[in-house]
């Protein structure tokens, strides 16, 4: 069986009916499932630009991300977590969606469109580490201590010290 299938099998393993929910991507009809979330993952949805510096994150610390999705219109990155993990939110800005909420999911293979995988399922059921996450979150939308100085704003003795 081969990444595309497992990671299949394992979303619609998510859905209400699994096996319904498999049998119509394996047709195509539709691409997109609207599966629970709360079952077997949460997601903790950022905006576009928080979570490509997140997903950028990760990978400069050789962490392998689970499942990140992209909304292109909504311009808004989901990063899969285990579920239950989203019962408070990690960060201001951020929402989770998690027991009682519904995720719009597109077939885990690489498209263009709409909905986009930006890392695919691999189908083992790997996600992505919530307290590695809020942590990054935390450090991407927290203001430094130290402001840069504005351009200008330095005195003659202060560039020289």
């Amino acid at each position: 069986m081969g990444n595309t299938t497992r990671a299949m099998e394992w979303l619609a393993d998510a859905a209400l009916d699994p096996a319904a929910c498999a049998t119509q991507w394996r047709h195509h009809q539709p691409d997109v499932a609207l599966l629970p979330a709360g079952r077997r993952w949460d997601v903790v949805i950022t905006p576009e630009r928080l979570g490509f510096a997140i997903l950028q994150a990760l990978n400069t610390c050789r962490l392998r991300p689970g499942p990140v999705l992209f909304d292109a219109c909504a311009r808004l990155t989901g990063f899969f977590v285990p579920p239950g993990a989203t019962t408070s939110r990690p960060a201001p800005g951020i929402r989770c969606a998690g027991k009682g909420s519904w995720i719009a999911t597109p077939w885990p293979r690489p498209t263009r469109g709409r909905l986009q995988w930006l890392v695919l399922p691999d189908g083992n059921g790997s996600l992505n580490d919530l307290p590695t996450l809020e942590h990054l979150l935390h450090d991407a939308t927290t203001p430094t201590a130290y402001p840069a100085p504005r351009p200008g704003s330095m005195r003659g003795s202060d560039r020289d010290a």
